[in-house]
C-alpha cells in the first residue's frame, strides 16, 4: 500500500459495514480518504476508531449516490479540493424485499437499481474524469456479491429478487470498465470484489435470526481483501476476487 500513501481515495456508502471498514483501513494506510454517505455524521464518528495520528486522513462528505446531480457536484468538489481522485471504492448498495411480479414493488425496484447500478456507473464516470485529467496510476474497486454470479435457490429465504440482477449488472460493468480503461490509454485498474454472506446492517435481524447458524464474513475481512488488490504492483490486475466464509454452502 506504500504506493498509495498521501493519495486520494473515495469510499461510497462509508457510514457502516464494509464501507466503514474500508474507509478506516485506507486512512490507516496513509491515504487521504473521503467517506461518502447520506448519514455523514456516522462517517465523522469513525474517526474515534482511528489512531490519533491518522484521524485527519478521514473526511466525511454527504452524498446520495442514487442522485446523479449530487454525484457530479460532490466529485467535482473533491477533485478541486484534494487535487484529484486516485482510488474509488464503489461500495454503496441497498437490499430491499421485492417481488418482480408484484406491481406494488416498483419504487423499491427503482431504489435498488438507482443505487446499486446507476450510482456505481455515475460515480465511476465522475472519478474517471479526475483520473484522466491528472494522469496518475489509479484503481476502481466495485464491491459486488456472489449473487452477482450465481442465483441462490432457496425458497425459504425472503424475496430480494432485484438485488441479484443489480449485482449481475456490476459483474458485466466491471468487464466493460476494464475494456474502456484499456482503450483510454490511462493506467486505471478495475477490480470486482464479490463477498459471500457478510454480517452487516444490510442483513435484516429476521434473516440473522432465521439463518444465524450459517457462516458469515466480517466487514473487516472484505476490507483486507480490498487492501490486497490495491497493493498489487502496477503490472498486476486482479479483475475478480471472490471471498466466502469457510463452510458457506452456496
Amino acid at each position: 500500500m506504500e504506493q498509495w500513501k498521501n493519495r486520494v481515495a473515495i469510499v461510497t456508502g462509508a457510514s457502516a459495514g464494509i464501507g466503514a471498514a474500508i474507509a478506516k483501513d485506507l486512512a490507516k494506510a496513509g491515504m487521504i480518504t473521503i467517506g461518502l454517505a447520506r448519514r455523514v455524521e456516522r462517517v465523522e464518528a469513525l474517526k474515534k476508531d482511528l489512531p490519533a495520528n491518522v484521524q485527519g486522513n478521514l473526511h466525511a462528505v454527504k452524498c446520495d449516490v442514487s442522485n446523479e446531480d449530487d454525484i457530479v457536484r460532490v466529485f467535482a468538489w473533491i477533485d478541486k479540493k484534494f487535487n484529484g481522485i486516485d482510488v474509488l471504492i464503489n461500495n454503496a448498495g441497498i437490499l430491499r424485499e421485492t417481488e418482480l411480479i408484484n406491481k406494488d414493488n416498483s419504487s423499491k425496484i427503482r431504489e435498488v437499481i438507482n443505487t446499486n447500478v446507476l450510482g456505481l456507473v455515475f460515480c465511476t464516470r465522475e472519478a474517471y474524469k479526475s483520473m484522466e485529467k491528472h494522469g496518475r496510476n489509479s484503481h476502481v474497486v466495485h464491491i459486488n456479491s456472489v449473487v452477482g454470479h450465481n442465483i441462490i435457490r432457496n425458497l425459504q429465504m425472503p424475496s430480494h429478487n432485484i438485488y441479484p440482477p443489480s449485482k449481475f449488472a456490476v459483474t458485466a460493468i466491471a468487464e466493460i470498465h476494464r475494456q474502456e480503461f484499456i482503450r483510454s490509454k490511462h493506467h486505471i485498474k478495475v477490480t470486482s470484489v464479490s463477498p459471500g454472506a457478510v454480517k452487516t446492517e444490510i442483513v435484516s435481524k429476521e434473516l440473522l435470526e432465521k439463518f444465524g447458524d450459517l457462516p458469515f464474513l466480517e466487514a473487516e475481512d472484505v476490507s483486507q481483501s480490498v487492501l490486497h488488490v490495491l497493493g498489487t504492483p502496477p503490472h498486476v490486475q486482479i479483475h475478480e476476487l471472490t471471498i466466502k466464509p469457510f463452510g458457506e454452502q452456496f
